[in-house]
């Protein structure tokens, strides 16, 4: 069995404006609105997600306190895809478009809707264009013509630079297989001896407690049906 990770579910990002998200995601990129509906667990809380393809989504998290926590340019967004954020933060998303043409057309339909587009930049493993999403969002459109291949990619210098050693990048090009337990190991100790990390942001023990719940019921912990019946 393979145990590792096969690609992107779904990105969720905040919004203050649920609406203006959609707007943008569905006329000027032409993606479906999949699911919009209250966010299972999180009180007052919106979840929509807008369609990538059969198996991947970007999503939106909204609810009216959003509106009140303060951007910053520089700190929380990083505005542009060559500026800094807050480590942690996402600095730029890029979407995958399948050639050239596609690309075209995408900044066809951009342009003629009123969004700047710079582009297509050739980044030799990959061709790109940038521009901007509603509240500060820094997006790309990207190809690429064949897989990224790591012997010409991987820069020495940059290895250097980022403390990787040797056997270090040796392994971080080839990840050890593990053999897993059909789901048996037991959680780590919540506690100071973990090596984590750890998701923040709880109200005090709720972190804790939840972790130390049962798999059957978190599992349905839940709701699991869709909002409209069929």
């Amino acid at each position: 069995m393979s145990n590792k990770v096969e690609g992107l579910h779904h990105l969720a990002l905040c919004t203050a404006d649920m609406k203006s998200q959609i707007e943008f995601f569905t006329d000027k990129l032409g993606m479906e609105l999949q699911a919009l509906y209250w966010m299972h667990g999180v009180e007052n809380t919106w979840h929509g997600f807008l369609r990538l393809n059969d198996e991947s989504s970007i999503a939106f998290v909204c609810n009216p306190e959003i509106e009140d926590i303060e951007v910053q340019v520089g700190v929380t967004h990083a505005g542009n895809p060559g500026a800094n954020s807050a480590a942690g933060t996402m600095q730029h998303l890029a979407l995958k478009v399948k050639d050239h043409d596609e690309m075209m057309a995408l900044r066809d339909r951009l342009r003629a809707k009123g969004v700047p587009v710079l582009g297509p930049m050739d980044h030799g493993m990959c061709v790109s264009m940038y521009f901007a999403g509603p509240e500060n969002l820094s997006l790309e459109l990207s190809y690429s013509l064949e897989p990224i291949n790591n012997a010409h990619w991987i820069d020495p210098e940059v290895v250097a630079l980022a403390g990787i050693s040797e056997e270090e990048l040796n392994r971080y090009k080839n990840p050890a297989a593990f053999t897993d337990s059909g789901g048996s190991i037991a959680q780590p100790a919540i506690d100071a001896t973990a090596t984590g990390p750890h998701m923040t942001n709880y109200p005090p023990g709720r972190y804790e407690a939840s972790m130390g719940l049962p798999d059957e019921v978190v599992l349905n912990l839940v709701e699991s049906e869709p909002p409209v019946s069929a």
